[in-house]
């Protein structure tokens, strides 16, 4: 894994009967359109709204599978002030606000509200 992993739930799943979208991943999405560049440095794998989410398990084990979370790659320094979990070697965030407050450290994008 060279590039930091989103995992993110696509826009428009079948839940309840209905279509939904998650609020959160859809705040990530926000963040990506206004600051494209961090995009390019990511890469974004869509997650099914039922679990298991496969490859989260594989990679952090079966309780982290919470979406929006963005993976770091194995020995990916952490900006100072940056709150990460650890699981089997991988630092990762699992909030769309730390997600943010991560890009804002690492690509100097403005720090949400």
């Amino acid at each position: 894994m060279k590039k930091p992993i989103l995992f993110l739930l696509a826009p428009g799943f079948e839940d309840n009967g209905r279509r939904e979208y998650c609020p959160e991943c859809a705040e990530m999405w926000g963040v990506l359109s206004y600051f494209p560049a961090i995009k390019e440095a990511i890469e974004i794998s869509y997650q099914p709204i039922h679990r298991p989410r496969d490859q989260m398990v594989e990679m952090l084990g079966e309780d982290a599978q919470n979406c929006p979370t963005l993976i770091l790659p194995k020995g990916m320094q952490v900006p100072d002030g940056v709150r990460v979990g650890t699981a089997n070697g991988f630092d990762y965030l699992d909030s769309a606000r730390g997600i943010a407050i991560y890009f804002s450290k690492l690509y100097g994008t403005p720090v949400p509200r």
